[in-house]
């Protein structure tokens, strides 16, 4: 294949109308984390209500997102990638919709936790189709600019809540949603999976995971390595307004500016590690590369006692770039399995590292017993950035690999 045509395959439809799916995802997805205060303030709840009911919805919707991981991997090495994505989509919009009727905080706690199931199927069978489709020699590329264009959900998130009343972004989520629907058409189905079809192979046995050593170790590695991108989001920048004041920041923090800054540079990042890792050759060395500015942006972020909100805006900022490795590392998760199996990685890993917030949270809240806010947030995060480290170290490379293959 020419320069000209791989060229042609990065940006070809299937690519775009992926990335616009992934788009409409975290528009969805990271909407509660901008209008959190807002929407349950408007809901009338004090402070601390909003503080810790508004970990308890995200925490249901990362247990949906774990939930809808396992089944929506499932369908799609089952029933076919574009399975997935139609499903997927109508279960995450219709759900949205709904979110702009609740009344009470159990009624939104509901309704994150269903569209939690259906975001989870977005990423990981776009990328498993993405994958598939390019040639092996620009698939980091390819699965990057699904990812980096996504990335950008956020951002519009951001910007829609500062026009609109946040009962009205949860209808323009699902509205979006819907519209993508017809875009669907245009996909056609991996080769890959059809001629699967034909073998007489298990397909999207999740048990098959845990059946030999060496394939649990991979997916167990395959999930540990993503959990810094999570700490990150779901805690730093989440709970920004909330650090803010136990540094005593005198401006109080806006979470949705937070988490805008954070994916502007998020998006930018994935773009880049794509490129990073097709010059490197290697998957693991441009990931150790981002660990590195992962761990320098954590220590700059909990160095702002008696900092400023525009000092917080930025180390939110390159916090977010620096965890921008999500799309590698989906891709590497796609790359470790083969093709009966490839959608129920690539779909239950990243919601795995998702679903894991609640454990994290979990431990966070747990150390708030014996220590200040501040340091039990830097505690959790030297355990989830040591876990990954170790787990990078033992997780093979992918760049390259041929994915025409089966799991037995």
């Amino acid at each position: 294949m020419s320069q000209n045509n791989k060229a042609i395959a990065i940006f070809s439809i299937p690519v775009i109308v992926a990335a616009l799916g992934y788009f409409v995802d975290i528009y969805d997805l990271l909407l509660f984390s901008i209008i959190r205060v807002k929407s349950l303030k408007s809901m009338g709840l004090p402070d601390d209500l909003i503080k810790s009911d508004g970990a308890r919805i995200i925490s249901y919707q990362m247990w949906g997102l774990l939930i809808g991981g396992i089944v929506w991997g499932m369908m799609g090495d089952k029933k076919g990638r574009l399975s997935v994505l139609f499903g997927s989509i109508l279960l995450y919009s219709l759900a949205n919709i709904a979110n702009g009727f609740v009344q009470t905080v159990d009624q939104y706690v509901m309704c994150r936790f269903i569209a939690g199931i259906g975001l989870a199927g977005e990423l990981g069978a776009g990328i498993t189709l993405v994958s598939e489709l390019i040639p092996k020699e620009k698939r980091g590329v390819a699965t990057s600019v699904v990812a980096g264009i996504g990335l950008t959900g956020a951002v519009v998130a951001y910007f829609i809540s500062q026009s609109f009343d946040w009962r009205t972004c949860y209808y323009i989520g699902g509205g979006m949603g819907l519209l993508l629907l017809a875009l669907r058409v245009s996909v056609y189905e991996s080769g890959m999976f059809k001629d699967v079809q034909k073998e007489a192979v298990q397909k999207g046995n999740f048990l098959m995971f845990f059946t030999k050593k060496a394939r649990a170790k991979k997916y167990i590695l395959a999930i540990l390595i993503g959990l810094p991108t999570w700490y990150v989001i779901g805690i730093l920048i989440t709970f920004s307004k909330e650090f803010g004041k136990a540094f005593g920041i005198a401006e109080e923090i806006q979470p949705a500016k937070a988490v805008m800054f954070a994916y502007v540079f998020i998006s930018i990042a994935d773009l880049g590690i794509g490129l990073l890792s097709q010059a490197l050759k290697s998957r693991k060395k441009a990931l150790y590369i981002f660990y590195g500015f992962t761990i320098i942006s954590i220590i700059l972020y909990f160095q702002q006692y008696n900092g400023t909100a525009n000092q917080m805006y930025a180390a939110c900022a390159f916090a977010g770039f620096a965890t921008g490795f999500w799309a590698i590392f989906v891709t590497m998760a796609a790359e470790h399995f083969g093709t009966n199996l490839r959608a129920t990685a690539a779909t239950t890993v990243p919601n795995m590292v998702r679903g894991s917030l609640p454990l994290m949270l979990f431990l966070f809240e747990k150390l708030q017993g014996n220590y200040s806010y501040i340091v039990a947030a830097e505690i959790t995060g030297a355990i989830v950035m040591g876990i990954s480290i170790i787990a990078a170290l033992m997780t093979e490379e992918t760049f390259g690999k041929d994915l025409n293959f089966l799991e037995e």
